[in-house]
């Protein structure tokens, strides 16, 4: 088994699920009592939100870059980004680093692709939705058709997460507004949403999306596992 590095905290409310999940896939992939050899690095998400409301990216790639070097010189032989909007700066952490970094719009694509969906409605933080660096992986490295919401139902979204959902409040009024974005991405012709803030997810399951949903916390987290377990099988 590899070692897997994390490196979270943005928020830790959806970072500690990548630590469930892939602990309880290790431990129905090899039985008893195992569980994955991780490190995990928490970063305070105040000086991340910072950053990004102040359209730092440069320095926050600095600083994700740098921790991304620690968990290498800690002995992890892969690497996850326990986020979708820092996945911005995955270039600036790759260019540092020698291990393997997963990146959570591959692990996504490759479940959209064995879903049959062509078209999918990307839901997420503003800078996700409006920005190319994840839409367009979708879209030039994977061959998807990506739809964001309009204007208010952006703003929408990206409130519910950052007023809400890392600061760990469910609020039922929000899941109805959200699924009611994703009712205009269906009319806007997705097929399959993805959940490509990781918070979101702890908000919209499967069970409330009349179509795919594809959760990318739960997909980076088993895809680092089938890659930490590759070797040993």
């Amino acid at each position: 088994m590899r070692r897997i590095g994390l490196l979270g905290g943005m928020s830790w409310e959806s970072s500690i699920e990548y630590e469930r999940i892939i602990n309880t896939a290790v431990r129905e992939r090899l039985g008893g009592v195992a569980s994955a050899d991780l490190v995990i690095r928490s970063v305070d998400f105040a000086v991340i939100e910072a950053l990004q409301s102040e359209g730092q990216w440069e320095a926050a790639g600095d600083l994700l870059a740098a921790d991304a070097l620690l968990l290498e010189r800690a002995g992890c032989e892969l690497l996850v980004l326990c986020t979708n909007t820092m996945h911005r700066l995955a270039d600036r952490i790759t260019d540092v680093i020698s291990i393997p970094f997963i990146h959570i719009a591959d692990a996504t694509a490759a479940a959209v692709h064995e879903a049959q969906v062509d078209t999918v409605g990307l839901l997420g933080t503003r800078y996700t939705m409006e920005a190319d660096f994840y839409a367009g992986r979708l879209r030039d490295v994977h061959g998807l058709n990506v739809v964001v919401p309009g204007a208010d139902g952006r703003a929408l979204v990206h409130r519910v997460i950052y007023d809400e959902l890392v600061r760990g409040i469910i609020n039922p009024d929000s899941r109805r507004a959200v699924l009611n974005v994703i009712d205009d991405l269906a009319m806007a012709g997705a097929t399959g949403i993805i959940a490509g803030c990781t918070e979101i997810e702890l908000l919209v399951t499967a069970d409330d999306v009349a179509m795919h949903y594809f959760p990318t916390a739960r997909l980076h987290a088993l895809a680092a596992v089938d890659a930490a377990l590759a070797s040993s099988r």
